[in-house]
């Protein structure tokens, strides 16, 4: 039953609008690969490691394998025939020995023809596929906890953050926050760890600000968080960023590692970082089709634009935003069931009517996207130091989500915009929440707003702006209008931006086993 009397007709133009949109990036993006993209590629074939002796600092060895394919041959045709070839052509039996090799200038990558390329192809086919079917048994062990240990008995589930810059500090945190009721820990990236073109080896205890997310880092939360769901008896799921310049192989290694969920935006390291707008949508559609066969759970973006624009002027972009990143989602394979939408309670609370506006504008995400779980995120923008207005601010957003039944909750801090919160105000922020879930129960079956009242006007009337918008990119194109300001307010032209050097058209017999096996669901 729809409580807005949303119309259908308009409804199904929103999507088809959105559609249309996006039709030119993902052909833009179906053309092209990236550095990253072949990185990705071959972790999956199981490269691992990095070069420790190299005067710069370590180096991932993927790193050093692809930059020297792209130095002695070009990415057009992909790094797995050039990799697998030279494997064979060498004698050489793994991966990292040929990255060994490759730093100390022995291998000479070239393209091979005929029945070398033949050769080379159904290696990496081989090689990839042997990841994949890890990737498949990470998903049935999931599956297989969830239904031991339990799922957490009630929606939204309660999602925290944790950021030390220490994985062993993290995992302190985590679980005890798991403990006093936390269900989704997410452990938040390093400070600029998504400008960095590679991806950190090993365990970390130097993060600022946040913990590198590393593979081993991947490994030690989760194994960590499967010894507390044990003890609180609920699965507790574990969220890292697969975003930046390294999405797709941060992606590949949430799925090596049993993560469950991740974020990843079509536009947000567009917007917030300054990335290069054909890289993302490129990098963004190779780790969405990865997300889908790990079973993981994305976390979009669209609160981030609501801290820099104004949450009621800019309600509409937010549903755009939404409408585009199911579309790009669905192109990729990932079904509603893994897509977390992304939205948030940032209007001005000294506005007249804000609550109702918060009403209208979460209940129409969970309207327009009845089966995605969607992410709910709390006050930040509004937070001004003020501890006991901030905490009841957050009481109000805990509140709304419940109303609006929403699906995860991340939980506000009292702290925000003073320090970065100590564990004592998680505890009070995770308290916030419990109180509010325990005594509003299924307080959502009571709510049903007026049919001619504020509410579903408001909801109504950002339909329709959205719809406007939508039509307006539709004939000027999604990239013209990112390079416009339309979202967010950042300019981001498609021609500039970092990682554009990434950026590879790709050439007629371009090869990428991983590509074809995430498309069709093949284990071999």
């Amino acid at each position: 039953m729809s409580l807005l009397d949303l119309d259908p007709k308009v409804v199904a133009t929103a999507r088809r609008l959105a559609a249309k949109a996006a039709e030119p990036v993902v052909d833009i993006a179906k053309a092209h690969t990236t550095v990253a993209v072949e990185r990705a590629t071959l972790r999956l074939a199981g490269i691992t490691g990095a070069d420790t002796t190299h005067r710069a600092g370590d180096i991932p060895w993927v790193n050093r394998v692809v930059d020297t394919v792209r130095e002695h041959c070009g990415l057009e045709h992909g790094a797995v025939l050039p990799v697998f070839d030279a494997l064979a052509r060498n004698d050489i039996g793994t991966l990292t020995e040929l990255a060994e090799a490759t730093a100390a200038g022995q291998i000479q990558y070239t393209v091979p023809t005929g029945a070398a390329a033949r050769r080379a192809a159904k290696a990496g086919r081989v090689a990839i596929a042997r990841g994949l079917r890890q990737v498949d048994r990470n998903r049935a062990q999931r599956d297989k906890l969830i239904t031991k240990i339990g799922d957490p008995p009630q929606r939204p589930w309660i999602y925290l953050i944790v950021a030390t810059g220490d994985i062993d500090e993290d995992v302190v945190q985590a679980a005890s926050a798991a403990r006093a009721g936390a269900d989704i820990i997410a452990v938040i990236r390093s400070t600029g760890q998504s400008l960095l073109d590679y991806v950190p080896e090993g365990a970390t205890h130097h993060g600022f600000a946040g913990t590198y997310a590393t593979q081993e880092n991947f490994r030690i939360m989760r194994a960590a968080m499967d010894e507390v769901s044990k003890e609180v008896g609920r699965y507790i799921r574990v969220t890292n960023y697969a975003s930046g310049l390294c999405m797709p192989e941060i992606a590949v290694l949430g799925g090596l590692e049993r993560l469950d969920m991740m974020l990843n935006d079509c536009m947000y390291g567009i917007l917030f970082r300054d990335i290069n707008p054909i890289r993302t949508f490129v990098d963004q559609r190779f780790s969405r089709a990865m997300h889908a066969r790990a079973g993981i759970i994305i976390n979009t973006g669209e609160d981030n634009y609501l801290t820099t624009a104004d949450a009621v002027e800019a309600a509409h972009t937010v549903t755009v935003s939404q409408l585009l990143n199911e579309h790009f989602a669905h192109e990729a394979g990932l079904p509603n069931e893994l897509l977390g939408l992304g939205h948030a309670f940032e209007i001005n609370p000294d506005l007249p009517e804000s609550f109702r506006m918060e009403l209208a504008h979460a209940l129409l995400a969970r309207e327009l996207f009845p089966e995605a779980p969607l992410k709910w995120m709390p006050p930040t923008k509004h937070m001004t130091g003020d501890v006991f207005r901030g905490h009841l601010l957050d009481g109000f957003f805990n509140l709304a989500g419940v109303l609006t039944g929403q699906s995860i909750l991340l939980v506000g801090m009292m702290t925000e915009a003073v320090v970065t919160p100590w564990l004592s105000d998680r505890d009070l922020a995770v308290a916030n929440v419990r109180y509010v879930l325990n005594a509003a129960g299924n307080l959502s079956e009571d709510f049903v707003p007026a049919r001619d009242g504020y509410i579903v006007k408001r909801a109504h009337q950002v339909l329709g702006e959205a719809v406007d918008l939508l039509d307006r990119i539709v004939d000027d194109g999604l990239l013209n209008a990112i390079g416009d300001g339309t979202f967010g307010l950042m300019k981001r032209p498609q021609d500039k931006g970092k990682g554009t050097d990434g950026v590879v058209s790709k050439a007629d017999g371009y090869v990428n086993p991983a590509i074809e096996m995430l498309e069709t669901g093949a284990t071999k």
